[in-house]
């Protein structure tokens, strides 16, 4: 049953959404799991991914890999990892694109921005739980 009469249930709407959205929101798309002690630790599940995070991968050819994050092409909804690497024909070595679903997120950088960003969506969550109890 639709729950939000604002929000379209139509697959080609959601695709194309997704495909055209701006760069400010697919930043948001682009959020990566955090590891199971980074979650205790944080109280958050997933958090958008920057330049310079520390991942493990956990999907594809690559799996069990840990690396720093090189680059984030928000424009093919892709991540570069400076490890993971591949070889071609021509004996020149080219980073591999991974979605950021396919990996999670080991250690990153406590920045500032980050800081009041943990903080203000743990608030939310002691209010929400709150309400509920």
């Amino acid at each position: 049953m639709k729950r939000n009469n604002q929000v379209s249930s139509s697959g080609r709407k959601s695709r194309k959404r997704y495909f055209a959205a701006p760069s400010h929101l697919r930043r948001k798309m682009m959020s990566v799991p955090l590891s199971k002690e980074l979650r205790l630790r944080h109280g958050i599940r997933a958090i958008p991914i920057k330049k310079g995070d520390e991942v493990k991968v956990t999907r594809g050819f690559f799996k069990g890999t840990i690396g720093k994050v090189s680059d984030v092409y928000r424009l093919r909804f892709v991540i570069y990892i400076d490890s993971v690497r591949r070889t071609k024909a021509n004996g020149t070595d080219v980073p591999v694109p991974l979605h950021p679903s396919n990996v999670v997120l080991v250690k990153f950088p406590m920045h500032n921005s980050r800081q009041i960003q943990i903080e203000r969506r743990c608030q939310g969550r002691v209010e929400r739980s709150q309400k509920c109890s």
